[in-house]
């Protein structure tokens, strides 16, 4: 129904709580019941649901205000009003909610189901509190707390165990979906990936999530191609894949340009456990591309890789789960299987 979208804003406002009330018991034969005001109701709560469900922030694009319903007034044989009823705003896994004046980060929600941003007020003391000795009838009950309002920025980061990195037509979309039931769009022509894609691959009783960041290229730091829109989702993964295209005739110098944009961008992406696939070695006739692929990168092990030949895709795939438990970030559930976990995040550029 939405388009792909990982960050906007929004206005927030928690509710105001309820006035106390005013008033005095009133029954036949029972001339001065005395002071009997409730007290009023608590203001609704922000509150900031995490749905498995929800892969993009395009829902908030549509409603921008979120405001949570006001606490109700006190009412006489102290009656308390009604606690106003909290606005809660789904959000996918990932997500980051910023100062939107600052930029600063509020609240990283990785890891969180619920989590209340902003509470309501307070409600009110009716007058029955407010009774003395010498004070029998207080005229006064004391007003509710007025609730919070913020402009709040949200930025959806993917999380993913494994992040391909390459040039656009480096066979990240065709890897993706070969691994995992992801169906990412494949053509020969660049920049077919134009938003992240997410899957999720099995091999024996092991699971790791893998993510096709769209094509990186020269500049993309500095905003050429679709610049740093999309570097940013590479914070999140564990380790990174390295997609060398031994078709391209610049194959020797991918890798290098692929870091010094990472680099220049965050240079805490490269300190991430990498993997270096050779992609399209049937193009490869003579072996000649992969072998001086192999000796640049020596003693660091290369995996070559064609997606129709099933012995380089099972290697491949005996890497990324290395990689994954190597990291510490394959875990064993409570049915006996394996599961993905994000610890921390890494420091990335803020550009919201």
């Amino acid at each position: 129904m939405f388009g792909f979208s990982d960050e906007t804003y929004i206005d927030v406002a928690s509710g105001d709580g309820g006035n106390g009330c005013v008033s005095f018991h009133r029954e036949k034969f029972v001339p001065k019941g005395g002071p009997d005001g409730g007290d009023g109701g608590k203001g609704g709560d922000v509150v900031f649901v995490v749905r498995e469900n929800l892969r993009t922030l395009g829902h908030l694009k549509m409603v921008r205000t979120y405001r949570a319903e006001n606490g109700r007034p006190g009412q006489g044989d102290r009656c308390f009003g009604r606690n106003g009823a909290d606005v809660e705003i789904p959000v996918p896994p990932g997500t980051v909610i910023k100062d939107a004046s600052t930029g600063e980060v509020i609240k990283d929600l990785t890891g969180e189901s619920r989590f209340v941003f902003l509470k309501g007020g307070r409600g009110g003391q009716g007058n029955w509190h407010f009774r003395t000795a010498t004070r029998q009838t207080p005229r006064f009950a004391q007003p509710g707390e007025k609730g919070e309002a913020m402009r709040v920025g949200v930025e959806l980061l993917v999380i993913a165990d494994i992040g391909f990195v390459g040039f656009p037509n480096a066979g990240k979309s065709s890897l993706l979906n070969l691994l995992t039931n992801a169906r990412s769009k494949v053509a020969g022509y660049p920049f077919t990936t134009k938003i992240p894609q997410l899957g999720a691959m099995r091999y024996d009783d092991q699971d790791i999530i893998l993510a096709d960041i769209p094509g990186i290229i020269e500049g993309a730091s500095q905003g050429a191609g679709m610049g740093f829109k999309f570097l940013r989702h590479i914070s999140r993964t564990k380790a990174l894949a390295f997609l060398i295209d031994l078709s391209d005739e610049g194959y020797l110098d991918s890798y290098r340009i692929l870091c010094k944009e990472l680099g220049d961008y965050a240079p805490a992406l490269l300190e991430k456990p990498q993997i270096i696939i050779a992609s399209k070695v049937d193009e490869d006739e003579d072996g000649s591309r992969l072998k001086a692929l192999t000796e640049l990168f020596a003693p660091t092990p290369v995996h070559p890789l064609s997606i129709y030949m099933d012995e380089t895709v099972e290697e491949v795939k005996k890497a990324f789960i290395h990689t994954v438990s190597q990291a510490g970030i394959v875990k064993k559930d409570e049915d006996g299987g394996f599961t993905s976990r994000v610890d921390n995040t890494a420091h990335y550029r803020d550009e919201y």
